[in-house]
Protein backbone atom coordinates (compact mmCIF):
# COMPACT_ATOMS: atom_id res chain seq x y z
CA UNK A 1 0.00 0.00 0.00
CA UNK A 2 1.22 3.51 -0.85
CA UNK A 3 0.74 6.77 1.04
CA UNK A 4 1.00 8.70 -2.23
CA UNK A 5 -2.24 10.62 -2.69
CA UNK A 6 -4.09 10.85 -6.00
CA UNK A 7 -4.32 14.18 -7.83
CA UNK A 8 -6.45 16.81 -6.12
CA UNK A 9 -8.62 17.15 -9.25
CA UNK A 10 -9.51 13.46 -9.04
CA UNK A 11 -10.43 13.76 -5.36
CA UNK A 12 -12.53 16.85 -6.11
CA UNK A 13 -14.40 14.95 -8.83
CA UNK A 14 -15.00 12.03 -6.48
CA UNK A 15 -16.24 14.34 -3.69
CA UNK A 16 -18.77 16.05 -5.96
CA UNK A 17 -19.99 12.76 -7.41
CA UNK A 18 -20.31 11.16 -3.97
CA UNK A 19 -22.35 14.11 -2.68
CA UNK A 20 -24.70 14.20 -5.68
CA UNK A 21 -24.60 10.46 -6.44
CA UNK A 22 -24.69 11.63 -10.04
CA UNK A 23 -21.84 12.16 -12.49
CA UNK A 24 -23.92 14.62 -14.49
CA UNK A 25 -24.75 16.84 -11.49
CA UNK A 26 -21.16 16.65 -10.23
CA UNK A 27 -19.89 17.72 -13.67
CA UNK A 28 -22.31 20.63 -13.65
CA UNK A 29 -21.11 21.75 -10.22
CA UNK A 30 -17.45 21.62 -11.27
CA UNK A 31 -18.12 23.19 -14.70
CA UNK A 32 -16.62 20.28 -16.62
CA UNK A 33 -18.10 17.81 -19.08
CA UNK A 34 -19.43 14.45 -17.82
CA UNK A 35 -16.71 12.75 -19.86
CA UNK A 36 -13.99 14.80 -18.13
CA UNK A 37 -15.45 14.01 -14.72
CA UNK A 38 -15.67 10.30 -15.56
CA UNK A 39 -12.01 10.39 -16.61
CA UNK A 40 -11.03 11.84 -13.22
CA UNK A 41 -13.01 9.16 -11.36
CA UNK A 42 -11.30 6.42 -13.41
CA UNK A 43 -7.93 8.01 -12.66
CA UNK A 44 -8.75 7.85 -8.94
CA UNK A 45 -9.82 4.21 -9.19
CA UNK A 46 -6.60 3.30 -11.02
CA UNK A 47 -4.60 5.04 -8.32
CA UNK A 48 -6.49 3.14 -5.60
CA UNK A 49 -6.57 -0.14 -7.47
CA UNK A 50 -10.27 -0.62 -6.80
CA UNK A 51 -13.57 0.90 -8.01
CA UNK A 52 -15.18 3.59 -5.85
CA UNK A 53 -18.53 3.58 -7.72
CA UNK A 54 -20.78 0.93 -9.12
CA UNK A 55 -22.15 2.13 -12.44
CA UNK A 56 -25.80 1.12 -12.60
CA UNK A 57 -28.28 1.61 -15.42
CA UNK A 58 -29.14 5.25 -14.70
CA UNK A 59 -27.44 5.80 -11.36
CA UNK A 60 -24.28 5.18 -9.40
CA UNK A 61 -23.65 3.93 -5.90
CA UNK A 62 -20.59 3.85 -3.71
CA UNK A 63 -18.59 0.67 -3.29
CA UNK A 64 -17.20 -0.27 0.12
CA UNK A 65 -13.98 1.52 -0.83
CA UNK A 66 -15.96 4.58 -1.91
CA UNK A 67 -17.93 4.59 1.34
CA UNK A 68 -14.67 4.47 3.31
CA UNK A 69 -13.18 7.33 1.27
CA UNK A 70 -16.13 9.75 0.96
CA UNK A 71 -16.39 11.15 4.54
CA UNK A 72 -12.69 11.91 4.82
CA UNK A 73 -12.53 13.54 1.40
CA UNK A 74 -15.55 15.72 2.18
CA UNK A 75 -14.08 16.74 5.56
CA UNK A 76 -10.76 17.44 3.89
CA UNK A 77 -12.22 19.83 1.34
CA UNK A 78 -14.26 21.57 4.03
CA UNK A 79 -11.08 22.01 6.09
CA UNK A 80 -9.22 23.36 3.06
CA UNK A 81 -12.05 25.80 2.32
CA UNK A 82 -12.07 27.02 5.94
CA UNK A 83 -8.29 27.46 5.91
CA UNK A 84 -8.51 29.42 2.67
CA UNK A 85 -11.21 31.70 4.12
CA UNK A 86 -9.05 32.24 7.20
CA UNK A 87 -6.07 33.13 5.04
CA UNK A 88 -8.18 35.57 3.04
CA UNK A 89 -9.39 37.25 6.23
CA UNK A 90 -5.83 37.90 7.36
CA UNK A 91 -5.57 40.24 4.37
CA UNK A 92 -8.84 42.05 5.15
CA UNK A 93 -8.52 44.66 7.89
CA UNK A 94 -11.62 46.57 6.82
CA UNK A 95 -14.40 44.03 7.49
CA UNK A 96 -15.08 42.79 11.02
CA UNK A 97 -17.52 39.94 11.59
CA UNK A 98 -18.71 39.63 15.20
CA UNK A 99 -20.96 37.07 16.84
CA UNK A 100 -22.70 37.76 20.16
CA UNK A 101 -25.87 36.59 21.89
CA UNK A 102 -29.13 38.22 20.76
CA UNK A 103 -29.73 39.92 24.13
CA UNK A 104 -26.22 41.40 24.36
CA UNK A 105 -26.40 42.51 20.73
CA UNK A 106 -29.74 44.30 21.10
CA UNK A 107 -29.24 45.83 24.55
CA UNK A 108 -25.53 46.67 24.62
CA UNK A 109 -23.86 46.49 21.22
CA UNK A 110 -26.48 47.90 18.87
CA UNK A 111 -27.24 51.13 20.80
CA UNK A 112 -23.53 52.00 20.98
CA UNK A 113 -22.39 51.10 17.48
CA UNK A 114 -22.66 54.66 16.19
CA UNK A 115 -19.75 55.49 18.53
CA UNK A 116 -17.52 52.78 17.06
CA UNK A 117 -18.56 53.70 13.51
CA UNK A 118 -17.70 57.34 14.23
CA UNK A 119 -14.24 56.39 15.54
CA UNK A 120 -13.51 53.85 12.81
CA UNK A 121 -15.36 54.71 9.58
CA UNK A 122 -12.87 52.52 7.68
CA UNK A 123 -14.20 49.32 9.34
CA UNK A 124 -17.36 47.62 8.07
CA UNK A 125 -19.10 45.74 10.90
CA UNK A 126 -21.11 42.58 10.33
CA UNK A 127 -23.03 40.88 13.15
CA UNK A 128 -24.30 37.38 13.76
CA UNK A 129 -26.62 37.50 16.78
CA UNK A 130 -26.47 33.88 17.86
CA UNK A 131 -25.72 31.67 20.86
CA UNK A 132 -24.52 28.88 18.56
CA UNK A 133 -20.96 27.67 19.10
CA UNK A 134 -18.88 29.14 16.31
CA UNK A 135 -15.65 28.07 14.67
CA UNK A 136 -13.50 31.06 13.74
CA UNK A 137 -12.23 29.34 10.59
CA UNK A 138 -15.29 27.47 9.37
CA UNK A 139 -17.84 30.20 10.14
CA UNK A 140 -15.75 33.17 8.95
CA UNK A 141 -16.01 34.89 12.36
CA UNK A 142 -13.41 37.40 13.56
CA UNK A 143 -14.66 38.10 17.11
CA UNK A 144 -17.05 36.35 19.50
CA UNK A 145 -18.57 37.81 22.66
CA UNK A 146 -19.62 34.96 24.92
CA UNK A 147 -21.08 34.69 28.44
CA UNK A 148 -20.51 32.15 31.19
CA UNK A 149 -17.84 30.62 33.38
CA UNK A 150 -16.16 28.42 30.78
CA UNK A 151 -12.49 28.55 29.85
CA UNK A 152 -11.38 29.30 26.31
CA UNK A 153 -8.56 26.87 25.53
CA UNK A 154 -6.54 27.76 22.46
CA UNK A 155 -8.19 31.15 21.95
CA UNK A 156 -7.25 34.72 22.74
CA UNK A 157 -9.65 35.63 25.56
CA UNK A 158 -10.16 38.91 27.42
CA UNK A 159 -12.53 38.85 30.42
CA UNK A 160 -14.94 41.77 30.37
CA UNK A 161 -16.92 43.16 33.32
CA UNK A 162 -18.23 40.73 35.94
CA UNK A 163 -21.95 40.18 35.52
CA UNK A 164 -24.29 41.01 38.41
CA UNK A 165 -28.06 41.22 38.75
CA UNK A 166 -30.20 43.58 40.83
CA UNK A 167 -33.82 44.78 40.80
CA UNK A 168 -34.45 47.43 38.14
CA UNK A 169 -37.71 49.18 37.26
CA UNK A 170 -39.12 52.38 35.85
CA UNK A 171 -39.01 55.50 38.06
CA UNK A 172 -42.82 55.34 38.34
CA UNK A 173 -42.66 51.73 39.54
CA UNK A 174 -39.99 52.68 42.09
CA UNK A 175 -42.37 55.25 43.64
CA UNK A 176 -44.98 52.52 44.14
CA UNK A 177 -42.52 50.10 45.79
CA UNK A 178 -40.11 52.16 47.90
CA UNK A 179 -38.55 49.39 50.05
CA UNK A 180 -37.10 45.92 49.49
CA UNK A 181 -39.91 44.49 51.63
CA UNK A 182 -42.50 46.13 49.39
CA UNK A 183 -41.17 44.14 46.43
CA UNK A 184 -42.78 41.06 47.95
CA UNK A 185 -46.09 42.47 46.68
CA UNK A 186 -44.72 43.95 43.45
CA UNK A 187 -45.28 42.46 39.98
CA UNK A 188 -42.06 40.56 39.39
CA UNK A 189 -40.62 39.61 36.01
CA UNK A 190 -38.61 36.39 35.66
CA UNK A 191 -35.61 36.16 33.35
CA UNK A 192 -35.07 32.43 32.80
CA UNK A 193 -32.07 32.90 30.51
CA UNK A 194 -29.52 32.43 33.32
CA UNK A 195 -31.30 29.71 35.26
CA UNK A 196 -28.52 27.35 34.17
CA UNK A 197 -26.01 29.19 36.37
CA UNK A 198 -25.02 27.51 39.61
CA UNK A 199 -25.34 29.07 42.16
CA UNK A 200 -28.65 30.51 41.06
CA UNK A 201 -29.03 34.28 40.81
CA UNK A 202 -32.80 34.51 41.10
CA UNK A 203 -35.43 36.42 43.06
CA UNK A 204 -35.36 34.08 46.05
CA UNK A 205 -31.59 34.49 46.34
CA UNK A 206 -31.80 38.29 46.13
CA UNK A 207 -34.51 38.45 48.80
CA UNK A 208 -32.39 36.24 51.07
CA UNK A 209 -29.46 38.63 50.56
CA UNK A 210 -31.77 41.38 51.84
CA UNK A 211 -32.74 39.29 54.90
CA UNK A 212 -36.23 38.56 53.52
CA UNK A 213 -37.59 35.04 53.24
CA UNK A 214 -39.63 35.15 50.04
CA UNK A 215 -39.62 32.68 47.15
CA UNK A 216 -41.81 34.16 44.41
CA UNK A 217 -42.87 32.01 41.47
CA UNK A 218 -45.72 33.97 39.92
CA UNK A 219 -45.16 36.49 37.15
CA UNK A 220 -44.32 36.70 33.43
CA UNK A 221 -41.35 34.56 32.46
CA UNK A 222 -39.01 35.21 29.54
CA UNK A 223 -36.48 32.90 27.95
CA UNK A 224 -34.63 35.88 26.44
CA UNK A 225 -33.08 38.41 28.83
CA UNK A 226 -33.64 41.40 26.55
CA UNK A 227 -37.37 40.63 26.40
CA UNK A 228 -37.51 40.64 30.20
CA UNK A 229 -35.78 44.03 30.28
CA UNK A 230 -38.16 45.37 27.62
CA UNK A 231 -41.09 44.31 29.81
CA UNK A 232 -39.63 46.25 32.73
CA UNK A 233 -39.15 49.30 30.49
CA UNK A 234 -42.79 49.05 29.51
CA UNK A 235 -43.80 49.21 33.19
CA UNK A 236 -44.93 45.59 33.42
CA UNK A 237 -43.00 45.01 36.62
CA UNK A 238 -39.59 44.68 38.27
CA UNK A 239 -36.85 42.50 36.81
CA UNK A 240 -33.54 41.25 38.14
CA UNK A 241 -31.57 43.08 35.49
CA UNK A 242 -28.22 41.84 34.26
CA UNK A 243 -25.49 44.48 34.31
CA UNK A 244 -24.62 44.38 30.61
CA UNK A 245 -28.26 44.55 29.54
CA UNK A 246 -29.50 47.34 31.84
CA UNK A 247 -26.49 49.58 32.36
CA UNK A 248 -27.34 51.91 29.47
CA UNK A 249 -30.99 52.27 30.57
CA UNK A 250 -29.81 52.95 34.13
CA UNK A 251 -27.37 55.57 32.92
CA UNK A 252 -30.05 57.23 30.76
CA UNK A 253 -32.64 57.17 33.57
CA UNK A 254 -35.19 54.96 31.82
CA UNK A 255 -34.66 52.40 34.57
CA UNK A 256 -33.59 52.85 38.18
CA UNK A 257 -32.03 50.53 40.76
CA UNK A 258 -33.34 51.91 44.07
CA UNK A 259 -31.99 48.99 46.14
CA UNK A 260 -28.37 48.72 44.96
CA UNK A 261 -27.57 45.31 46.38
CA UNK A 262 -26.43 43.22 43.43
CA UNK A 263 -25.83 39.48 43.24
CA UNK A 264 -22.53 38.56 41.63
CA UNK A 265 -23.33 35.69 39.27
CA UNK A 266 -19.74 34.46 39.07
CA UNK A 267 -20.05 34.60 35.27
CA UNK A 268 -18.90 37.22 32.82
CA UNK A 269 -18.72 38.12 29.17
CA UNK A 270 -15.47 37.43 27.33
CA UNK A 271 -13.97 38.89 24.17
CA UNK A 272 -12.70 36.01 22.02
CA UNK A 273 -10.77 35.69 18.78
CA UNK A 274 -8.37 33.21 17.24
CA UNK A 275 -4.99 33.15 18.96
CA UNK A 276 -2.70 35.61 17.19
CA UNK A 277 -5.56 37.51 15.53
CA UNK A 278 -5.71 40.00 18.41
CA UNK A 279 -2.88 41.97 16.82
CA UNK A 280 -4.83 42.68 13.62
CA UNK A 281 -5.72 46.39 13.65
CA UNK A 282 -9.51 46.14 13.27
CA UNK A 283 -9.81 43.40 15.93
CA UNK A 284 -7.62 45.32 18.38
CA UNK A 285 -9.64 48.48 17.72
CA UNK A 286 -12.92 46.69 18.46
CA UNK A 287 -11.54 45.14 21.66
CA UNK A 288 -10.23 48.47 22.91
CA UNK A 289 -13.55 50.16 22.10
CA UNK A 290 -15.58 47.58 24.05
CA UNK A 291 -13.33 47.95 27.08
CA UNK A 292 -13.55 51.75 26.95
CA UNK A 293 -17.36 51.66 26.69
CA UNK A 294 -17.60 49.35 29.72
CA UNK A 295 -15.39 51.73 31.70
CA UNK A 296 -17.71 54.65 30.91
CA UNK A 297 -20.41 53.09 33.09
CA UNK A 298 -18.13 51.75 35.81
CA UNK A 299 -19.69 54.28 38.22
CA UNK A 300 -22.94 52.29 38.14
CA UNK A 301 -21.17 49.10 39.20
CA UNK A 302 -19.12 50.99 41.78
CA UNK A 303 -22.34 52.28 43.39
CA UNK A 304 -23.53 48.71 43.95
CA UNK A 305 -22.99 46.62 47.04
CA UNK A 306 -22.12 43.37 45.32
CA UNK A 307 -22.52 40.10 47.19
CA UNK A 308 -21.79 36.57 45.91
CA UNK A 309 -24.96 34.69 45.01
CA UNK A 310 -23.32 31.58 46.47
CA UNK A 311 -23.53 33.09 49.99
CA UNK A 312 -27.34 33.12 49.95
CA UNK A 313 -28.34 29.75 48.55
CA UNK A 314 -30.92 27.73 50.40
CA UNK A 315 -29.19 24.97 52.43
Amino acid sequence: MSDRLPPLTALRAFDAAARHMSFAKAAEELHVTPAALSFQIKSLEQHLGAPVFRRLNRAVELTDAGKALAPGVQDGFQTLAAAWRSAERTQDNHTLTVTAGPAFTSKWLAPLLYEFAHRHPEIELRFSASLKLMDFGRDAIDVAIRFGRTTDEGLYSVPLAQEWVCPVMTPAMAERFPTPQSLTTAPLIFDDSINYLNPRSDWETWFRAMGIEHAPTHGPRFSQADHAVDAALAGVGVVLGRRALVVKDLNDGRLVAPFPVALDTGARFRFLCASGAETRPHIAAFRDWIISEIEKNAHITNAMTRVPASDYQRP
